[in-house]
């Protein structure tokens, strides 16, 4: 049975920053199963990809994408007092 100390994580795991925000990327895993892929915002709000994968570097490479893709602000939680419009 795993549990906590089992976990695994990438050396790829690391501090994304634009337009004057930042976002920690963290990849992780258990033995014998394949990399999750969490985004965390300085708020602790995690955005957590479905599914595992093969490589630690294809986390990585697909959080940068969908980062650069959808903005940063994508990934960072409003406070609950911020409306949108």
């Amino acid at each position: 049975m795993n549990d906590e100390h089992d976990l695994i994580d990438s050396p790829l795991n690391q501090t994304y920053r634009a337009n004057g925000r930042s976002v920690e990327i963290h990849i992780y895993r258990m033995p014998n199963t394949g990399w999750t892929l969490e985004v965390v915002d300085d708020q602790n709000n995690s955005t957590v990809w479905d599914g595992e994968f093969s490589t630690d570097k294809e986390a990585l490479d697909t959080a940068l994408e969908d980062i650069k893709a959808e903005g940063i602000e994508a990934f960072i939680a409003r406070p609950p007092n911020q409306h949108l419009h």
